[in-house]
């Protein structure tokens, strides 16, 4: 159900970055000759313990907060198996030095400290939103979100589909995807449903927006990870990632605003997909990867070069247009991309001659 989604979020991405590679003419990188994975993997195989270790404790029946930090002890025993990984000094383990002297140069401490600046941007960043979504959850106010959103939407598919994105986002801040999932599918979807969009497409437009809001502002817990991981500034980071991102954030509306769109999800009104409409589908899909296209030029500011304010507007609006499943609606957006081609070609020849 989620594959042709998901390739649509990835072109988003791949876009997204080529058409920076041009912008600013960036030129092929030449790293280093280094080992191989395999031979890395040979060589330092037990730093995947950790990883495995979280797994097995909780098969355990240890609480997550404990197998993690279980794991974090695994890491640190396994790291002495190589004298250039180990976080104790081999002198104090061979007994050259005492304790006390060796602890102070040990990787240990060295990670101990690095970990602690690394989390205050993460963990200010959780207090806030777990703020907004215990007022949410505490105050009842998320078991009216449903007649909320009808009542606002005053029976409009398209503002009830960018309430719901708006709610998916507000209670995704603080917490993983999977249980932004499970409340949202309770408060959220039953709106969208009285609306006659089949069960299967709500449900997938609120877990699509579930997993983005990991990367979605203030909070956007992936990039925030990535930026202490990295040492990036993590506000920055997350802008980034967001403008990355920004153009597949209209992917859902097109298997919930269009009955067409629901073959996205490769399924519907079909049974198998042996007597799936397959021209419909693909049909459906070149729409969406056009309105992407226009979306990440609009955004980027590029076609074939830099392109002006108002070819951005043009470009952005025949994006949003496309997306309305009405006729009139996407022969607009057609044509307003027909006529931003025009003007970049126009003046990319007359900077020529």
């Amino acid at each position: 159900m989620a594959v042709i989604p998901t390739l649509l979020y990835y072109l988003t991405l791949f876009l997204m970055v080529e058409i920076d590679v041009r912008k600013f003419g960036v030129k092929q990188a030449v790293f280093e000759q280094v080992e191989s994975a395999w031979a890395l993997s040979k060589k330092y195989w037990f730093h995947f313990l950790s990883l495995v270790s979280i797994i097995a404790f909780m098969l355990l029946n240890f609480s997550p907060e404990l197998s993690v930090f279980w794991a974090t002890v695994v890491a640190l025993a396994t790291s002495v198996l190589r004298r250039d990984t180990s976080l104790i000094p081999y002198e104090i383990l061979e007994r050259r030095i005492p304790l006390a002297r060796g602890a102070l140069d040990s990787g240990l401490l060295k990670a101990l400290q690095g970990g602690s600046i690394a989390v205050l941007n993460v963990a200010a960043t959780c207090a806030g939103a777990g703020i907004i979504v215990g007022v949410v959850t505490l105050t009842g106010l998320g078991l009216k979100f449903s007649s909320i959103v009808l009542a606002y939407a005053g029976g409009s598919l398209v503002l009830t589909a960018v309430y719901t994105a708006l709610i998916v986002w507000i209670v995704g801040l603080a917490v993983p995807v999977t249980a932004s999932y499970i409340i949202c599918a309770v408060i959220a979807a039953p709106a969208l449903i009285a609306l006659k969009v089949p069960e299967f497409a709500a449900h997938m437009f609120i877990f699509y927006y579930a997993v983005l809001s990991e990367v979605s502002p203030p909070t956007a817990l992936s990039p925030f990870a990535a930026a202490a991981i990295t040492g990036g500034d993590p506000y920055k980071t997350t802008l980034q990632c967001w403008k990355y991102t920004t153009p597949a954030f209209l992917v859902p509306f097109f298997f919930v605003l269009d009955p067409q769109g629901s073959g996205l999800l490769l399924t519907g009104s079909f049974k198998t997909l042996a007597n799936a409409d397959w021209g419909s589908i693909a049909a459906t899909t070149c729409i969406a990867v056009v309105s992407i296209a226009a979306l990440v030029t609009g955004f980027q500011g590029w076609l074939y070069r830099n392109a002006a304010p108002a070819v951005r507007l043009l470009l952005i609006a025949a994006g949003f247009l496309l997306v309305y499943p009405e006729r009139w609606s996407r022969i607009a957006g057609f044509c307003l991309i027909a006529v931003s081609m025009a003007f970049q070609l126009f003046g990319r020849r007359r900077a020529l001659a």
